[in-house]
């Protein structure tokens, strides 16, 4: 009968059943295993601070022990809050990570960190790098007749795929590789906004690299050229997709790796577009029968998932809807049929838009007008009785506008197709968990035109000083962890082609003037305006719509 316990145990307990911060935010700790009779199922026990927490998380304890698919009952003793941390913290040191391979359950970054480490000492078996330090960049030279499949039992590979799984689950949307002279640093960019990760030597780092590489289908032994490449993978049942893309740097190769979110269950216009009235005039738009409707912004703002809400919204089985993309990032469903751009054999958008048109479509999607033949295109097929969606790269939708006229769009020909133009931004919300409502000071009063008094939201943001000493108190707010923010939410500028915008045009007015005459005659929200009935909505904050809607 086992009923000892140490800290190599516990950590592998923790890492087998549930996590560290999950057991450091519920003040739990699993101490060991008790062995029992001959068939019958053993006995977990775990360390609790309070008997009384059991009425909240026995239930979720029982709920992770069955899916580990072992046999297992629990038993719950009671041990002081610092004797826990205690536990856990010993525990911590302990880096363990298991022959198996990483679940989610079971992930933790300084257990990764570690495993990365472990490979600066032990390279993978059968990869051999050597360097070169006469040179200006270091060289990785591999030798293997089988990469994939050795680098599938590496220390590496785990690490790698640890690092994936942790990006996906924490919503983070790109992963930055960034070397330095004797070191790489991983960033992330979370909400919106670059966070640190963590920081490795320089061996792991490269080696990382290169077995994300590999993943992504790259020449691995090409380091002074550009490269793209695409994961797959599949977690927890669902598809798992990374975009990656590398470039050769001062101190070695930089990559970057976008996480394409393709869970497509959340694409509801009713839950992207909180203003109503704006909600109400983008359908009136997207539901005519033919033109063009333009969604613009920089990248990262949302555009993609709102056109998949809008044609998830318009799929009612009796409409050919065709889509365009590079790359496809929702898997829509229904009856919309999605192609993929490639270009290294000529399937271009104005390429792809050609077949559309001679395939009898109702609704077309063109994932990105970029240059002026997809532009013409687009006009053309939108003059011939088809309803066409786009994306633009710009920063409002008057400069929208402007942008089709630079890739030599007629203005008789931009007025005559499009309905409407759809500039968007993502601001980060508001954590509803540790935010502090209080009234707005006079001076955002007055930048913003808010009643003075009126109660707003302001996050709580902390230091990474003051995150490490709430994290050892306990009183880090587990909603977003000290960040004062979580998750995002859209704000909206619709800007409608009426005979006044469409005389606007066609006289040569400035987008300044036209962003006028749809603000004073039109009612038109700007992005900003959009921005401020959301922060007295308590949804997000002054300080976020500066940084993000503000321009003068």
């Amino acid at each position: 009968m086992a009923n000892q316990y140490t800290s190599t145990s516990v950590r592998k307990l923790v890492d087998k059943y549930f996590s560290l911060q999950w057991c450091r935010d519920n003040l739990v700790v699993p101490l060991y295993v008790e062995t029992s009779l001959p068939m019958q199922p053993g006995i977990l026990k775990i360390a609790v601070a309070n008997y009384s927490y059991l009425g909240t998380i026995a239930e979720p304890i029982k709920q992770r022990l069955s899916q580990s698919g072992e046999q297992l009952r629990c038993e719950f003793v009671e041990r002081s809050q610092e004797e826990i941390q205690e536990i856990l913290d010993n525990a911590s040191e302990e880096r363990f990570i298991s022959g198996d391979s990483i679940e989610a359950s079971q992930f933790d970054e300084d257990a990764v960190l570690e495993a990365i480490k472990d490979t600066s000492v032990n390279d993978p078996e059968g990869i051999k790098f050597e360097f070169d330090d006469d040179e200006d960049e270091n060289q990785i030279e591999i030798e293997t007749a089988d990469l994939a499949t050795e680098m599938m039992e590496s220390k590496i590979q785990k690490a790698a795929g640890g690092v994936l799984i942790y990006s996906k689950k924490e919503n983070v949307s790109d992963i930055h590789i960034e070397p330095r002279e004797d070191s790489y640093k991983i960033r992330v960019r979370k909400d919106g906004v670059m966070q640190k990760f963590m920081s490795l030597p320089r061996k792991p780092g490269i080696q990382l690299v290169a077995c994300l590489k590999n993943m992504a289908t790259m020449d691995i032994a090409e380091r002074r050229a550009s490269q793209d490449g695409k994961i797959l993978r599949k977690f927890e049942g669902n598809r798992m997709e990374f975009r990656c893309s590398t470039v050769p740097g001062k101190h070695g190769e930089k990559m970057v790796l976008r996480i394409l979110n393709s869970d497509a269950s959340a694409l509801n216009l009713d839950t992207l577009i909180h203003i109503e009235g704006v909600r109400k005039d983008f359908r009136k738009i997207m539901n005519a029968n033919n033109g063009i409707v333009i969604v613009s912004g920089p990248t990262g703002s949302g555009k993609s998932t709102t056109l998949a809400a809008a044609l998830k919204e318009k799929d009612k089985g009796d409409t050919n809807i065709v889509t365009a993309e590079d790359p496809i990032e929702y898997d829509m469903g229904g009856d919309i049929n999605q192609v993929q751009v490639n270009r290294a054999k000529g399937q271009t958008f104005a390429m792809i838009l050609r077949t559309f048109l001679r395939q009898d479509p109702d609704v077309i999607l063109i994932g990105e007008t970029r240059d002026p033949e997809t532009a013409e295109s687009s006009m053309d097929a939108a003059e011939t009785g088809h309803l066409v969606f786009t994306t633009l790269h710009a920063n409002s939708s008057t400069s929208s506008l402007t942008r089709l006229l630079d890739m030599e769009v007629p203005k008789y020909k931009l007025n005559a197709s499009v309905r409407g133009v759809l500039a968007q931004r993502l601001l980060r919300k508001v954590c509803t968990g540790c935010s502090i409502k209080r009234p707005i000071s006079e001076n955002e009063a007055r930048e913003f035109n808010i009643r003075n008094n009126t109660p707003i939201m302001y996050a709580n943001t902390l230091t990474a000083e003051e995150k490490s000493k709430r994290k050892k108190e306990n009183t880090l707010c587990p909603q977003c962890q000290g960040a004062g923010y979580k998750g995002r939410i859209g704000a909206y500028e619709l800007l409608l082609l009426d005979r006044k915008i469409q005389s606007a045009i066609s006289e040569g007015k400035t987008d300044r003037e036209v962003e006028l005459i749809a603000v004073n005659e039109n009612n038109m929200l700007t992005l900003t305006q959009y921005g401020v009935e959301l922060v007295k909505d308590h949804l997000t904050t002054t300080s976020e719509l500066i940084r993000v809607c503000k321009t003068d």
